[in-house]
């Protein structure tokens, strides 16, 4: 994969037909998710003059692995993805969730997982031996 001068693989482990030499579509998807909260969060604290010592973001996906291999009958996408927000700050509460909230609030990729957007495919077949 590329995008502009950054180049990007992905792979499946050795158990699913891969070679396990980087990580999966799922592991680069819920990164996305998490970095993209990670950065919202400070760059609301920083618009907002909030002072965040530290901050992670821990992702958690459930999903059935036999969906992708046709030996399920659930849905190969997850059924449940759950962010845990890990913050160190002398701040209150309350102006921590404002933060939050408001991160949460202009985050795309949370946008993304939480009201996908309708999946358009097109395809081009190009002759060939």
């Amino acid at each position: 994969m590329t995008e502009g001068d950054w180049k990007f693989t992905a792979d499946m482990p050795r158990e699913a037909g891969g070679e396990g030499s980087a990580p999966t579509p799922g592991v680069l998807g819920r990164a996305a998710l998490g970095s993209c909260l990670a950065m919202g969060y400070m760059m609301q604290a920083a618009r907002m003059d909030v002072d965040l010592t530290s901050l992670e973001i821990e992702i958690e996906a459930d999903y059935d692995d036999g969906a992708m291999f046709g030996t399920s009958d659930a849905r190969p996408g997850y059924s449940e993805v759950r962010y845990t927000v890990h913050v160190m700050s002398a701040e209150s509460e309350e102006t921590i969730m404002r933060v939050l909230d408001e991160g949460d609030r202009l985050s795309p990729y949370r946008d993304v997982f939480a009201n996908p957007a309708p999946l358009v495919r097109y395809v081009r077949i190009i002759e060939g031996t």
